[in-house]
């Protein structure tokens, strides 16, 4: 940059102005004599009401620390004649106060009624007792409102102690009034000079004032986020090369703030797209900030979470302090479950701190495990539920081995039976493990569905019919079925073998004499099939469980009959990967139906029931 002339420059011009102001202010100088005056007065004032003040504080020690005998007058009646005609224009009422704040006389012939009464202005008082110094203040009065003077003078005894108060009001109004007489002559003389100075500054002061203003403009259009407007240089003076770093920095500011929006923006943008609820706090563990998924899952609104403690909202006040997420090295699990469904969160915590080691706030991640803890609480069930059963055939077939090993197998009545047992267990386990094999292979998708087209009416009646013809039960079968061929895509052993289990079931759990009702409807694409016994029944609360592994109502009697709690878990998954769904109803004590879906091609079948 060039150096600026000297006659250009900025201070040249601040000098020529203040040579004027300096002309000007010798003719108004008086402004600081007011202030003098004021001071004199008030001190004059002041200085007045003391000394009427020390006479008045004698008078009263006096009486006060006068013995009296049943002739003489009462203190009141005492202090009354020492306070009365003291009143003048300067000075409204004179109290005396004890040291328990009661008023022993007043001045104010019109104002006696306060005698033996407790004092109002206890603060000063207290003041002057408690320091044993004069307290003054100055105050309104309660009827005029107007200013006074009031001062609390403590009495002491000759041994220091404080036996009360002289409490004085005095109307310094007058001064004030004095000094507004003084005031008004000193305006006019400095609305005069102002009014010359304005004159002169106004042309003197363009020269600066004018590109000053442009840069006011242009700073207040920045912070409106414009940045397109420059300021105009009038010179090459100070001012001038001010406007050019400051065109320079409006430059620099734009691309700063270009480059922050993007940052802010994709902060946004990422913590609105986070699967993760993300919570930030101040130093204080007040919430600052919180995204979409932690609102979801804290089931509440920005506006209602914000600023709220951190540890109140993650409903961890009985159990950490905010000092202790702090410090907190390991993640913790919120369970907020609701009788309805599990919902588990993992929190993660981070501090925000300066390179100081101050600490500016925490960041904390909540993460959805829900699933992953349901994962691993059935895995672990899985394998408790295995391990048990079998353990159960194992343990029978090891004791009937045994027992033919100790000598058993040379009696021809037990031996047959050990081994008949024996071969029992064994065809279970390869059942069970057979079952395990296939769930294994549908939950790795390790299978295929040969789908073929096929009238589901009469596949479903072959089934029936051959398990009619084998049942060993006095069990009615009833077809509630329709006439017209229904077409649908399904793979047929897999839908044989989950109709397979159903009936099986229900063929096991049905008494003598009972009914197995078999019905289907199709309406909207949907086939549906009901397969319903007078079984035992299951309770209300577990009839959503019966599709689960190993689950079984009566395990006793299930184990019994050979059944390994897997069928209806294989069935739901083969419905599954058929885009169906499969369901049950039941009432205990009445019978279980089960029903499942498949879909079908309305223009094949249409509609019917």
């Amino acid at each position: 940059m060039q150096k600026v002339r000297f006659f250009k420059s900025v201070q040249v011009k601040v000098v020529l102005i203040y040579v004027l102001l300096i002309l000007i202010a010798m003719q108004i100088i008086g402004l600081y004599f007011a202030r003098g005056l004021e001071t004199t007065l008030k001190d004059n004032f002041e200085t007045s009401i003391n000394d009427r003040i020390k006479l008045v504080k004698f008078s009263v020690k006096e009486e006060l620390i006068k013995e009296r005998t049943d002739k003489d007058p009462t203190l009141e009646q005492s202090l009354k004649s020492v306070l009365n005609g003291l009143s003048s224009d300067d000075i409204k009422e004179i109290r005396v106060i004890d040291p328990r704040y009661r008023i022993l006389a007043s001045s104010d012939m019109s104002n006696q009624s306060i005698v033996g009464q407790r004092s109002m202005d206890n603060r000063l008082v207290s003041q002057a007792i408690s320091t044993q110094v004069p307290c003054k203040k100055i105050a309104l009065d309660d009827k005029t409102r107007k200013r006074i003077w009031v001062v609390a003078t403590p009495i002491m005894d000759n041994n220091g102690k404080v036996i009360g108060v002289v409490y004085v009001k005095s109307n310094i109004e007058r001064i004030f009034e004095q000094m507004n007489e003084i005031n008004q002559i000193l305006a006019v003389g400095t609305a005069l000079a102002l009014a010359i100075t304005i004159i002169l500054g106004i042309f003197i002061s363009r020269t600066i004032t004018k590109p000053i203003s442009d840069m006011r403009r242009q700073a207040q259009a920045m912070a409106k986020g414009n940045f397109s407007r420059k300021v105009k240089v009038y010179g090459n003076d100070e001012i001038g090369q001010l406007a050019i770093a400051f065109n320079h920095l409006t430059n620099r500011l734009q691309e700063a703030t270009s480059t922050t929006e993007g940052e802010r923006r994709k902060l946004a943008s990422v913590l609105t797209n986070m699967t993760d609820g993300v919570i930030a706090t101040d130093r204080k563990g007040k919430i600052i900030l919180i995204n979409t998924p932690a609102q979801k899952l804290l089931n509440g609104e920005q506006n209602e979470l914000m600023g709220r403690p951190l540890v109140s909202v993650l409903g961890l006040e009985e159990e950490h302090t905010f000092e202790d997420l702090i410090h907190m090295k390991e993640s913790i699990n919120l369970d907020f479950s609701s009788p309805e469904r599990p919902y588990i969160w993992r929190a993660n915590f981070s501090v925000i701190q300066k390179e100081t080691g101050f600490v500016n706030g925490l960041i904390t991640v909540l993460h959805d495990i829900t699933e992953q803890e349901k994962i691993e609480m059935e895995r672990r069930e899985f394998v408790s539920n295995v391990s048990h059963e079998l353990r159960t055939p194992l343990t029978t077939m090891r004791s009937y081995l045994e027992a033919l090993a100790d000598g058993a197998w040379q009696n021809k009545e037990l031996a047959p039976q050990f081994l008949n047992v024996t071969q029992t267990e064994t065809e279970r386990l390869i059942r069970l493990v057979s079952d395990l094999l296939q769930l294994s292979r549908m939950d790795s998708r390790e299978y295929e569905i040969n789908a073929d087209i096929v009238d589901f009416n009469k596949f479903f009646n072959r089934i029936i019919d051959r398990f009619e013809m084998s049942k060993s039960k006095n069990v009615e079968f009833k077809r509630l079925l329709p006439t017209a061929p229904c077409y649908v895509e399904i793979d047929t052993d897999k839908i044989t073998q989950v109709i397979d289990n159903i009936i099986s079931n229900a063929l096991k759990y049905s008494p003598d004499g009972g009914n197995i009702r078999f019905g289907m409807t199709a309406n909207d694409g949907i086939l549906t099939v009901m397969i319903s016994d007078d079984g035992m029944g299951i309770p209300k609360e577990n009839v959503e469980r019966i599709f689960d592994r190993f689950y079984r109502v009566d395990r006793a009697r299930a184990r019994s009959m050979g059944g390994t709690g897997l069928g209806l878990a294989i069935s739901r998954e083969m419905i599954l990967a058929h885009n169906g769904k499969i369901w049950a109803e039941s009432e205990e004590g009445v019978g279980t139906t089960i029903f499942f879906t498949l879909p079908y091609e309305d223009d094949e079948a249409g509609e019917w029931d």
